[in-house]
């Protein structure tokens, strides 16, 4: 079966959005999940997504791209907006109740209902281009409101994500008798995918919600090694070695840089030996130790790109880009990523959670929730330099420079030197956080690719 898999919008679309969500992340997330889930659990499915990162596609290019491949089904996964609440789905307009269309929707509805904890608004028809000119049987999914603000709590959830994906997959399954790969005990060798190994089982715990926020089903297992209890993340079982490779190569594409494979004779049932880690024998695992962009480092962006990319969202956004270029280069911190975090922490200044602008607290210092807003400062100057004074606690280990006053009212709770990356900070800055310092460095991310085209329109208009 060849599924046609179309996240909705993309790149310079972002679809509706609301409560701090776009809907073009949305939708890829849960089709990545969807994607993962029919590869991993499920035999003779091919998947063809329109795309898999935050890509431009026109219209027309999808459905081209489908009919061309000879798809046999395409699913579009959007998010609704405009006040109402709850999941519906669409075929095409034309196409009579008794179809197969018709027939595939009723048991895709029924199943993706049974997981999204949404209002039921109905099996629906439209003339949407996607369903209108692809050659196959098409539907379009609406998984709840991004301006309802109890739908778009569920959409910032990971597990409620995985659950959506799980409730199209199931309704998949059904529609195209999709038959599972077997689970049942294999002989011979048993090569194992090892997401990381951990002395902390909490830190396992954090690896495999982190995993789960990417796609990749995973769960943590105990082993004695040389008397010590080390706790894996296992994230796949294969009989064949060249599958656990792809594997592993996924993990790290995912930013698990130290995933490895361990082999194991099933038939004895006995311990492993390691089948190519890259910390070298199993009695020796690789130590979890902070990998990814270091806090530390040069403010490559300039307050101006800075400013400019929180106003492409935020028009009325507080301009702090020079705060952060200046303490970032006093302190040694990457000022531009602070900046990055400030947004994502206060949703691109626009303060809408428990924080309030007046308090000029733009890292969330202090803030724990049930009525406690946090720290307040001055001036948006003297909140910068708390922001900047906190990472430094974190990433470094030298007593705090002594230009400016300490401001930041929390440096002396930090263990010094405990977070020298930015994903380091997750369950740090932010409990639980299991994927705090991704969402920064992706924000960041967007914020280099912003900059790059006004740099670009900057030497087309010299020309």
């Amino acid at each position: 079966m060849k599924l046609y898999l179309d996240p909705g919008h993309g790149g310079t679309d972002s679809g509706a959005s609301g409560n701090g969500l776009l809907e073009k992340d949305i939708t890829l997330d849960i089709a990545l999940k969807i994607n993962s889930i029919l590869n991993n659990d499920y035999e003779n499915i091919e998947v063809k997504m329109s795309r898999t990162s935050d890509s431009t596609k026109s219209l027309s290019q999808r459905t081209n791209e489908a009919n061309a491949w000879g798809a046999n089904y395409y699913l579009s996964i959007h998010i609704n907006a405009g006040g109402g609440t709850g999941y519906e789905d669409y075929i095409y307009s034309g196409i009579s109740d008794t179809s197969t269309t018709a027939s595939y929707q009723t048991i895709i509805h029924a199943e993706v209902l049974k997981t999204n904890q949404l209002r039921d608004r109905g099996k629906k028809k439209a003339n949407f281009h996607v369903l209108r000119e692809s050659k196959m049987p098409a539907l379009l999914s609406e998984n709840g409101f991004i301006d309802n603000s109890q739908d778009a709590a569920l959409m910032k959830q990971a597990s409620w994500l995985q659950n959506v994906a799980e409730g199209h997959v199931n309704g998949l399954a059904k529609a195209f008798n999709l038959k599972p790969k077997s689970t049942g005990p294999v002989s011979g060798t048993l090569y194992k995918v090892i997401a990381g190994s951990f002395k902390s089982k909490q830190n396992a715990d954090d690896r495999a919600a982190f995993l789960k926020t990417k796609g990749i089903e995973s769960f943590v297992v105990s082993t004695i090694i040389s008397g010590e209890t080390w706790y894996r993340v296992q994230a796949g079982a294969f009989a064949n070695r060249e599958n656990a490779e792809k594997s592993v190569t996924a993990l790290k594409n995912a930013g698990i840089t130290d995933a490895f494979i361990v082999s194991e004779n099933s038939s004895e049932g006995g311990g492993g030996t390691n089948g190519g880690s890259p910390g070298g024998q199993d009695n020796q695992p690789p130590i979890a130790t902070p990998t990814g962009l270091s806090i530390l480092g040069p403010t490559l962006l300039s307050p101006e790109l800075m400013n400019a990319f929180a106003k492409k969202v935020n028009p009325n956004a507080v301009e702090v880009g020079n705060y952060y270029l200046t303490f970032g280069d006093y302190y040694g911190i990457r000022g531009d990523v602070a900046f990055a975090q400030a947004l994502h922490e206060t949703n691109y200044f626009r303060f809408t959670g428990i924080v309030k602008p007046e308090q000029n607290n733009f890292a969330g210092l202090a803030a724990t929730g049930q009525g406690n807003s946090g720290a307040s400062f001055k001036t948006p100057e003297e909140g910068v330099l708390a922001h900047l004074q906190h990472l430094y606690a974190y990433a470094a280990t030298n007593p705090l420079p002594a230009k400016y006053p300490l401001v930041d009212p929390r440096f002396n709770l930090v263990t010094r030197g405990s977070a020298p990356t930015w994903t380091a900070l997750n369950g740090k800055w932010a409990v639980p956080g299991s994927n705090y310092g991704q969402s920064i460095i992706d924000l960041y991310g967007k914020m280099i690719d912003s900059s790059v085209q006004n740099l670009e329109t900057i030497r087309q208009g010299l020309q």
